[in-house]
Protein backbone atom coordinates (compact mmCIF):
# COMPACT_ATOMS: atom_id res chain seq x y z
CA UNK A 1 0.00 0.00 0.00
CA UNK A 2 1.49 3.61 -0.99
CA UNK A 3 0.47 6.50 1.11
CA UNK A 4 1.59 10.08 -0.15
CA UNK A 5 0.98 12.95 2.23
CA UNK A 6 0.52 16.45 0.74
CA UNK A 7 1.55 18.74 3.13
CA UNK A 8 4.40 16.55 4.46
CA UNK A 9 6.46 19.00 5.77
CA UNK A 10 3.77 19.65 8.27
CA UNK A 11 5.01 19.75 11.86
CA UNK A 12 1.63 17.86 12.76
CA UNK A 13 3.95 15.06 10.58
CA UNK A 14 5.26 13.54 13.03
CA UNK A 15 2.30 12.74 15.00
CA UNK A 16 1.42 10.41 11.52
CA UNK A 17 4.55 8.75 11.63
CA UNK A 18 4.53 8.09 14.92
CA UNK A 19 1.70 5.16 14.56
CA UNK A 20 2.17 4.40 10.47
CA UNK A 21 3.82 1.11 10.91
CA UNK A 22 0.44 -0.46 12.12
CA UNK A 23 -0.29 -0.88 8.68
CA UNK A 24 1.29 -2.55 5.93
CA UNK A 25 2.92 0.26 4.34
CA UNK A 26 5.00 -0.37 1.34
CA UNK A 27 5.67 3.03 0.11
CA UNK A 28 5.27 6.46 2.32
CA UNK A 29 6.16 9.71 0.45
CA UNK A 30 6.16 12.99 2.06
CA UNK A 31 5.62 15.88 -0.19
CA UNK A 32 5.54 19.33 0.05
CA UNK A 33 6.86 22.45 -1.49
CA UNK A 34 8.59 24.37 1.43
CA UNK A 35 12.13 23.08 0.84
CA UNK A 36 13.05 23.91 4.82
CA UNK A 37 9.98 22.16 5.83
CA UNK A 38 10.07 19.08 3.86
CA UNK A 39 13.59 18.17 4.59
CA UNK A 40 13.89 18.92 8.52
CA UNK A 41 11.02 16.53 8.51
CA UNK A 42 11.52 14.65 6.37
CA UNK A 43 15.10 13.67 8.36
CA UNK A 44 13.30 13.01 11.19
CA UNK A 45 10.23 10.92 9.76
CA UNK A 46 13.03 8.92 8.39
CA UNK A 47 14.94 8.78 11.77
CA UNK A 48 11.54 7.67 13.89
CA UNK A 49 10.54 5.27 11.23
CA UNK A 50 14.11 3.55 11.07
CA UNK A 51 13.81 3.05 15.17
CA UNK A 52 10.22 1.49 14.74
CA UNK A 53 11.46 -1.08 11.86
CA UNK A 54 9.82 0.70 9.34
CA UNK A 55 10.69 -2.07 6.25
CA UNK A 56 9.02 0.31 3.51
CA UNK A 57 10.58 2.95 1.32
CA UNK A 58 10.21 6.58 2.57
CA UNK A 59 10.30 9.49 0.00
CA UNK A 60 10.72 13.03 0.52
CA UNK A 61 9.65 14.95 -2.20
CA UNK A 62 8.91 18.29 -4.31
CA UNK A 63 7.05 16.33 -6.71
CA UNK A 64 3.44 16.03 -6.65
CA UNK A 65 3.07 14.02 -9.44
CA UNK A 66 5.52 11.14 -8.52
CA UNK A 67 4.50 11.84 -5.19
CA UNK A 68 0.79 10.57 -5.57
CA UNK A 69 1.78 8.62 -8.74
CA UNK A 70 -0.04 5.12 -7.88
CA UNK A 71 -1.09 5.99 -4.61
CA UNK A 72 -3.87 4.31 -2.77
CA UNK A 73 -4.38 6.97 -0.36
CA UNK A 74 -3.33 10.64 -0.66
CA UNK A 75 -3.64 12.73 2.66
CA UNK A 76 -4.18 16.09 2.13
CA UNK A 77 -2.64 18.54 4.81
CA UNK A 78 -1.49 22.00 3.47
CA UNK A 79 -1.94 25.51 4.25
CA UNK A 80 -2.05 27.69 1.75
CA UNK A 81 -0.09 31.14 2.68
CA UNK A 82 1.28 29.81 5.85
CA UNK A 83 1.10 31.11 9.20
CA UNK A 84 1.15 34.38 7.89
CA UNK A 85 -2.05 33.88 6.04
CA UNK A 86 -3.21 32.35 9.30
CA UNK A 87 -2.68 35.83 11.20
CA UNK A 88 -4.16 37.83 8.92
CA UNK A 89 -7.59 35.55 8.80
CA UNK A 90 -7.31 35.97 12.87
CA UNK A 91 -7.02 39.89 12.51
CA UNK A 92 -8.49 41.36 9.44
CA UNK A 93 -12.34 40.76 10.87
CA UNK A 94 -11.49 42.19 14.22
CA UNK A 95 -11.75 46.00 13.21
CA UNK A 96 -15.45 45.14 12.11
CA UNK A 97 -16.59 43.89 15.12
CA UNK A 98 -16.20 40.11 14.47
CA UNK A 99 -14.15 37.21 15.39
CA UNK A 100 -11.26 36.38 13.63
CA UNK A 101 -10.76 32.54 13.83
CA UNK A 102 -9.60 30.17 10.80
CA UNK A 103 -12.19 27.93 10.48
CA UNK A 104 -15.27 30.09 10.61
CA UNK A 105 -16.52 33.47 10.38
CA UNK A 106 -14.83 35.67 7.72
CA UNK A 107 -11.40 34.67 8.80
CA UNK A 108 -12.42 30.79 7.55
CA UNK A 109 -13.87 32.08 4.58
CA UNK A 110 -11.12 33.72 3.49
CA UNK A 111 -9.00 30.54 4.04
CA UNK A 112 -11.57 28.64 1.94
CA UNK A 113 -11.52 31.28 -0.73
CA UNK A 114 -7.58 30.81 -0.04
CA UNK A 115 -7.44 27.12 -0.18
CA UNK A 116 -10.32 25.40 -2.39
CA UNK A 117 -8.51 26.03 -5.53
CA UNK A 118 -5.64 24.52 -4.81
CA UNK A 119 -7.00 21.26 -3.14
CA UNK A 120 -9.15 20.87 -6.60
CA UNK A 121 -5.80 21.55 -8.49
CA UNK A 122 -3.90 18.93 -6.48
CA UNK A 123 -7.16 16.23 -6.34
CA UNK A 124 -6.74 16.65 -10.36
CA UNK A 125 -3.18 15.68 -10.63
CA UNK A 126 -4.35 12.65 -7.75
CA UNK A 127 -6.91 11.90 -10.56
CA UNK A 128 -4.74 12.04 -13.56
CA UNK A 129 -2.27 9.38 -11.93
CA UNK A 130 -4.15 7.32 -9.29
CA UNK A 131 -7.29 5.93 -8.17
CA UNK A 132 -6.58 7.31 -4.69
CA UNK A 133 -9.02 7.93 -1.44
CA UNK A 134 -8.19 11.40 -0.86
CA UNK A 135 -8.31 12.31 3.12
CA UNK A 136 -8.91 15.82 3.49
CA UNK A 137 -7.49 17.29 6.90
CA UNK A 138 -7.09 20.98 5.65
CA UNK A 139 -9.40 23.60 6.52
CA UNK A 140 -11.74 24.23 6.53
CA UNK A 141 -12.69 20.66 6.48
CA UNK A 142 -16.48 20.80 5.14
CA UNK A 143 -16.25 23.91 2.93
CA UNK A 144 -12.92 21.64 0.93
CA UNK A 145 -14.84 18.27 1.45
CA UNK A 146 -17.76 19.42 -0.61
CA UNK A 147 -15.99 21.27 -2.99
CA UNK A 148 -13.74 17.52 -3.65
CA UNK A 149 -16.72 15.94 -3.95
CA UNK A 150 -18.74 18.23 -5.86
CA UNK A 151 -15.67 17.75 -8.44
CA UNK A 152 -16.40 13.83 -8.55
CA UNK A 153 -13.29 12.60 -6.57
CA UNK A 154 -13.01 10.11 -3.66
CA UNK A 155 -12.76 11.80 -0.85
CA UNK A 156 -13.14 11.89 2.62
CA UNK A 157 -12.79 14.79 5.28
CA UNK A 158 -11.75 14.19 8.53
CA UNK A 159 -11.10 16.09 12.11
CA UNK A 160 -9.91 15.20 15.55
CA UNK A 161 -12.41 16.55 17.84
CA UNK A 162 -14.72 13.50 18.06
CA UNK A 163 -11.58 11.57 18.57
CA UNK A 164 -10.51 13.80 21.32
CA UNK A 165 -13.33 13.64 23.42
CA UNK A 166 -13.06 9.32 22.78
CA UNK A 167 -10.04 9.09 24.32
CA UNK A 168 -10.46 11.59 27.32
CA UNK A 169 -13.91 9.52 28.00
CA UNK A 170 -12.66 6.19 27.72
CA UNK A 171 -9.78 6.64 30.01
CA UNK A 172 -12.64 8.55 32.77
CA UNK A 173 -14.33 5.00 31.94
CA UNK A 174 -11.95 2.91 32.23
CA UNK A 175 -12.10 1.35 28.84
CA UNK A 176 -10.60 0.71 25.42
CA UNK A 177 -11.61 3.42 23.52
CA UNK A 178 -12.80 1.49 20.57
CA UNK A 179 -15.58 0.76 22.40
CA UNK A 180 -16.80 3.75 22.68
CA UNK A 181 -18.34 5.75 20.07
CA UNK A 182 -19.08 9.29 20.23
CA UNK A 183 -22.04 10.28 18.90
CA UNK A 184 -21.24 13.59 17.46
CA UNK A 185 -23.17 15.23 14.91
CA UNK A 186 -23.35 18.67 12.79
CA UNK A 187 -20.95 20.42 10.57
CA UNK A 188 -17.20 20.43 10.79
CA UNK A 189 -16.57 22.65 13.35
CA UNK A 190 -19.91 22.91 14.53
CA UNK A 191 -20.91 19.98 16.52
CA UNK A 192 -22.33 18.47 19.14
CA UNK A 193 -21.91 15.09 21.14
CA UNK A 194 -25.54 13.76 22.00
CA UNK A 195 -24.76 10.12 22.58
CA UNK A 196 -21.89 8.35 23.93
CA UNK A 197 -22.40 4.74 23.43
CA UNK A 198 -20.76 2.42 25.10
CA UNK A 199 -21.49 -1.66 23.96
CA UNK A 200 -24.99 -0.21 22.75
CA UNK A 201 -26.03 1.82 25.87
CA UNK A 202 -25.71 5.84 25.82
CA UNK A 203 -23.21 6.75 28.74
CA UNK A 204 -23.39 10.13 27.95
CA UNK A 205 -25.96 11.23 30.94
CA UNK A 206 -22.90 9.49 33.48
CA UNK A 207 -20.37 10.70 31.70
CA UNK A 208 -21.83 14.39 32.39
CA UNK A 209 -22.60 14.04 35.61
CA UNK A 210 -19.51 12.76 36.79
CA UNK A 211 -17.38 15.44 34.92
CA UNK A 212 -20.09 17.96 33.48
CA UNK A 213 -17.58 20.86 35.37
CA UNK A 214 -14.64 19.41 34.15
CA UNK A 215 -15.76 19.17 30.40
CA UNK A 216 -17.80 22.73 30.33
CA UNK A 217 -14.20 24.13 32.35
CA UNK A 218 -11.70 22.68 28.89
CA UNK A 219 -14.70 24.48 26.42
CA UNK A 220 -14.57 27.64 28.50
CA UNK A 221 -18.35 27.69 28.16
CA UNK A 222 -20.78 27.17 31.28
CA UNK A 223 -21.91 23.80 33.14
CA UNK A 224 -25.72 24.85 32.93
CA UNK A 225 -25.48 24.91 28.71
CA UNK A 226 -24.61 21.46 28.69
CA UNK A 227 -27.05 20.19 30.94
CA UNK A 228 -29.44 22.20 28.95
CA UNK A 229 -28.85 21.24 25.62
CA UNK A 230 -28.15 17.74 27.28
CA UNK A 231 -25.05 17.81 24.44
CA UNK A 232 -21.35 18.34 24.90
CA UNK A 233 -20.53 21.30 22.11
CA UNK A 234 -17.39 21.40 19.71
CA UNK A 235 -15.06 23.92 21.54
CA UNK A 236 -15.69 26.11 18.50
CA UNK A 237 -18.91 26.25 19.56
CA UNK A 238 -17.72 29.15 22.08
CA UNK A 239 -17.39 31.53 18.76
CA UNK A 240 -21.26 31.14 18.48
CA UNK A 241 -22.48 30.76 22.40
CA UNK A 242 -19.77 33.40 24.09
CA UNK A 243 -19.66 35.50 20.78
CA UNK A 244 -18.58 39.04 22.27
CA UNK A 245 -16.83 37.73 25.39
CA UNK A 246 -14.63 35.93 22.38
CA UNK A 247 -14.42 39.00 21.07
CA UNK A 248 -13.12 41.17 23.60
CA UNK A 249 -10.18 38.75 24.58
CA UNK A 250 -9.22 38.75 20.93
CA UNK A 251 -9.14 42.55 20.51
CA UNK A 252 -7.51 42.77 23.78
CA UNK A 253 -4.91 39.53 23.37
CA UNK A 254 -2.15 37.55 21.32
CA UNK A 255 -4.01 36.18 18.00
CA UNK A 256 -3.35 32.36 18.29
CA UNK A 257 -1.47 32.17 14.99
CA UNK A 258 1.10 34.40 16.72
CA UNK A 259 1.40 31.04 19.60
CA UNK A 260 1.18 28.71 16.93
CA UNK A 261 4.10 30.18 14.75
CA UNK A 262 6.23 30.33 18.19
CA UNK A 263 5.13 26.71 18.49
CA UNK A 264 5.98 26.10 14.83
CA UNK A 265 10.04 27.40 15.11
CA UNK A 266 10.28 25.42 18.61
CA UNK A 267 9.16 22.41 16.73
CA UNK A 268 11.32 22.33 14.05
CA UNK A 269 14.22 23.16 16.03
CA UNK A 270 13.52 20.33 17.68
CA UNK A 271 13.02 18.51 14.44
CA UNK A 272 16.31 19.50 13.45
CA UNK A 273 17.97 17.37 16.55
CA UNK A 274 19.34 14.07 15.05
CA UNK A 275 18.50 12.77 18.34
CA UNK A 276 15.42 13.29 18.82
CA UNK A 277 13.97 9.99 16.94
CA UNK A 278 10.10 10.54 18.19
CA UNK A 279 7.85 13.02 18.31
CA UNK A 280 8.47 15.92 21.24
CA UNK A 281 5.62 16.61 23.93
CA UNK A 282 5.78 20.48 22.65
CA UNK A 283 3.69 18.80 19.44
CA UNK A 284 0.72 18.54 21.94
CA UNK A 285 1.08 22.28 22.10
CA UNK A 286 0.68 22.65 18.65
CA UNK A 287 -3.08 21.05 18.53
CA UNK A 288 -4.05 18.10 16.16
CA UNK A 289 -3.69 15.28 19.13
CA UNK A 290 -5.05 11.91 17.93
CA UNK A 291 -4.70 12.81 13.91
CA UNK A 292 -2.33 10.15 13.58
CA UNK A 293 -4.97 7.56 15.49
CA UNK A 294 -8.01 9.24 13.82
CA UNK A 295 -6.07 9.42 10.07
CA UNK A 296 -4.39 5.61 10.08
CA UNK A 297 -7.88 4.04 11.82
CA UNK A 298 -9.44 5.62 8.65
CA UNK A 299 -7.24 4.42 6.44
CA UNK A 300 -7.03 0.74 8.27
CA UNK A 301 -11.15 0.83 7.69
CA UNK A 302 -11.21 1.33 4.29
CA UNK A 303 -8.51 -1.43 3.46
CA UNK A 304 -9.96 -3.54 5.35
CA UNK A 305 -13.60 -3.01 5.70
CA UNK A 306 -13.88 -3.99 8.85
CA UNK A 307 -16.99 -1.62 9.31
CA UNK A 308 -15.27 0.41 12.60
CA UNK A 309 -17.20 3.73 13.00
CA UNK A 310 -14.88 6.96 12.27
CA UNK A 311 -16.39 10.59 12.41
CA UNK A 312 -15.93 11.87 9.26
CA UNK A 313 -17.13 14.68 6.73
CA UNK A 314 -19.23 13.45 3.73
CA UNK A 315 -22.62 14.04 2.02
CA UNK A 316 -25.88 14.21 4.36
CA UNK A 317 -27.77 11.83 1.90
CA UNK A 318 -30.83 12.36 4.35
CA UNK A 319 -28.40 11.60 7.86
CA UNK A 320 -29.53 14.84 9.36
CA UNK A 321 -33.11 15.63 8.67
CA UNK A 322 -33.62 19.35 7.65
CA UNK A 323 -30.55 19.57 5.60
CA UNK A 324 -29.96 18.83 1.91
CA UNK A 325 -28.44 15.62 0.43
CA UNK A 326 -25.74 17.56 -1.09
CA UNK A 327 -24.94 19.00 2.17
CA UNK A 328 -21.20 18.00 3.76
CA UNK A 329 -22.27 16.77 7.68
CA UNK A 330 -19.67 15.60 10.38
CA UNK A 331 -21.18 12.72 11.58
CA UNK A 332 -20.21 8.94 13.14
CA UNK A 333 -20.00 6.57 10.10
CA UNK A 334 -19.55 2.61 9.61
CA UNK A 335 -16.33 2.45 6.95
CA UNK A 336 -15.78 -0.27 4.74
CA UNK A 337 -14.07 -0.78 1.69
CA UNK A 338 -16.53 1.20 -0.34
CA UNK A 339 -16.24 4.10 2.00
CA UNK A 340 -18.33 5.81 4.69
CA UNK A 341 -21.88 5.15 5.55
CA UNK A 342 -23.51 7.32 8.72
CA UNK A 343 -25.19 6.19 11.15
CA UNK A 344 -28.97 6.76 11.22
CA UNK A 345 -29.19 9.93 13.27
CA UNK A 346 -32.41 10.89 15.44
CA UNK A 347 -33.55 14.60 14.10
CA UNK A 348 -31.50 17.76 15.69
CA UNK A 349 -33.21 19.62 18.64
CA UNK A 350 -34.73 22.55 17.14
CA UNK A 351 -31.68 25.01 18.77
CA UNK A 352 -28.78 23.06 17.06
CA UNK A 353 -31.00 22.73 13.92
CA UNK A 354 -30.95 26.28 13.23
CA UNK A 355 -27.49 27.21 13.48
CA UNK A 356 -26.68 24.10 11.36
CA UNK A 357 -29.08 25.15 8.87
CA UNK A 358 -28.35 28.86 8.88
CA UNK A 359 -23.73 27.46 8.82
CA UNK A 360 -24.89 24.62 6.55
CA UNK A 361 -26.09 27.55 3.71
CA UNK A 362 -22.94 30.07 4.45
CA UNK A 363 -21.04 27.01 3.26
CA UNK A 364 -22.49 26.29 -0.01
CA UNK A 365 -22.37 29.95 -0.90
CA UNK A 366 -18.70 29.64 0.58
CA UNK A 367 -17.85 26.92 -2.08
CA UNK A 368 -19.55 28.33 -4.97
CA UNK A 369 -17.41 31.34 -4.09
CA UNK A 370 -14.01 29.88 -3.95
CA UNK A 371 -14.74 28.89 -7.72
CA UNK A 372 -16.38 31.74 -9.10
CA UNK A 373 -14.03 34.36 -7.02
CA UNK A 374 -16.74 36.95 -7.92
CA UNK A 375 -17.25 39.67 -5.55
CA UNK A 376 -20.87 39.73 -5.15
CA UNK A 377 -20.57 35.43 -4.26
CA UNK A 378 -18.84 36.69 -1.60
CA UNK A 379 -20.24 38.97 -0.14
CA UNK A 380 -23.43 36.54 -0.08
CA UNK A 381 -21.59 33.75 1.67
CA UNK A 382 -20.36 36.71 4.61
CA UNK A 383 -23.96 38.00 4.48
CA UNK A 384 -25.28 33.87 5.13
CA UNK A 385 -22.80 33.65 8.27
CA UNK A 386 -23.76 33.66 11.26
CA UNK A 387 -21.15 35.55 12.72
CA UNK A 388 -21.18 38.32 10.48
CA UNK A 389 -24.81 38.89 8.72
CA UNK A 390 -24.78 42.62 8.70
CA UNK A 391 -24.53 43.92 5.01
CA UNK A 392 -22.04 47.20 5.91
CA UNK A 393 -20.17 44.85 7.87
CA UNK A 394 -20.12 42.55 5.03
CA UNK A 395 -18.79 44.91 2.76
CA UNK A 396 -16.04 46.15 5.15
CA UNK A 397 -14.74 42.76 5.02
CA UNK A 398 -15.04 42.03 1.29
CA UNK A 399 -12.51 44.70 0.91
CA UNK A 400 -10.08 44.34 3.86
CA UNK A 401 -10.11 40.36 2.28
CA UNK A 402 -10.22 40.66 -1.32
CA UNK A 403 -7.29 42.43 -2.66
CA UNK A 404 -5.33 39.06 -0.88
CA UNK A 405 -7.57 35.93 -1.44
CA UNK A 406 -9.51 37.37 -5.54
CA UNK A 407 -6.99 38.73 -6.69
Amino acid sequence: MKIAVVGGGSTYTPELVSGLTRLDVSEFVLQDIDPERRDVVGALARRMLERQGYRGRLEVTDDLDAAVAGADFVLVQIRVGGQQARLADETFPLPCGCIGQETTGAGGLAKALRTVPVVLGIAERVREQADAWIVDFTNPVGIVTRALLDAGHRAIGLCNVAIGFQRQWAGWLGVEPGRLVIDQVGLNHLTWVRRAVLDGRDVLPSILARHGDEIAASLDLPRRLLDELGAVPSYYLRYFYAHDEVLSEQLEGVPRAQTVAEIERGLLELYRDPNVVEKPALLEQRGGAFYSEAALGLVASLVSGDGAVHEVDVRNAGTIAGLADDDVVEVPARVTESGAEPLPQAPLAPELLGLVQHTAAYERLAATAALSRDELDVKKALLAHPLVGQYAVAEDLLERMAAEVLA
